[in-house]
């Protein structure tokens, strides 16, 4: 059965996902992606200018399927009950088989350039998910120690596993909530 244009692409953007996140973003030609996709590299070029416009399309859906995680964790409670449930699906999302690390800030490491579009829409993923704790929490103060603290899940994943550091991150946000009162 013949794909659309639309769920071509998509399938692509599926493929992708897997091959930039796990593989690195530099590290994955388009030929790769092309075949593993199963599709024509004059296909993938039909859908995806360049590279470029490739890796902004994996990012850009990566950060609309984050967004969408971050609001279906933070969807009820109190400000404060809705800050810790983040943090417990958190650990959920860093477990080894799910996760090797931010694809933001992966992407933002391999692709350095502050005009590349990808870096672009990483980093605005990135105020985006400050901006949604900031709504959350009483203060900035408290908004940016808790985006510290969700940074450095994703920092000490790589290296420590999720269970290492990244088990306190709980532990320290209601120690920060707390104490912000």
């Amino acid at each position: 059965m013949r794909r659309t244009a639309q769920e071509t692409r998509e399938h692509i953007l599926t493929v992708t996902h897997d091959l930039f996140y796990w593989h690195s973003i530099k590290g994955t030609g388009v030929d790769t992606v092309a075949a593993a996709a199963g599709v024509a590299p004059t296909t993938l070029y039909r859908l995806f200018a360049s590279k470029d416009d490739l890796v902004a399309a994996y990012v850009e859906r990566a950060s609309g399927l984050y967004k969408q995680w971050f609001l279906d964790a933070t969807a009820a409670g109190s400000p404060a009950d809705r800050i810790l449930s983040l943090f417990d699906a958190l650990i959920e999302q860093v477990q080894p088989e799910y996760c090797r690390g931010c694809p933001f800030l992966m992407a933002m490491a391999e692709l350095p350039d502050a005009s590349v579009k990808a870096h672009t829409l990483a980093v605005g993923t990135k105020a985006w998910v400050r901006g949604r704790i900031g709504e959350l929490a009483t203060s900035d103060v408290l908004a940016d120690q808790i985006f510290l603290v969700m940074e450095g899940v994703y920092a000490s994943v790589q290296s420590l596993g999720a269970d290492g550091p990244a088990r306190q991150a709980r532990g320290l946000v209601e120690s920060l909530l707390r104490a912000a009162g």
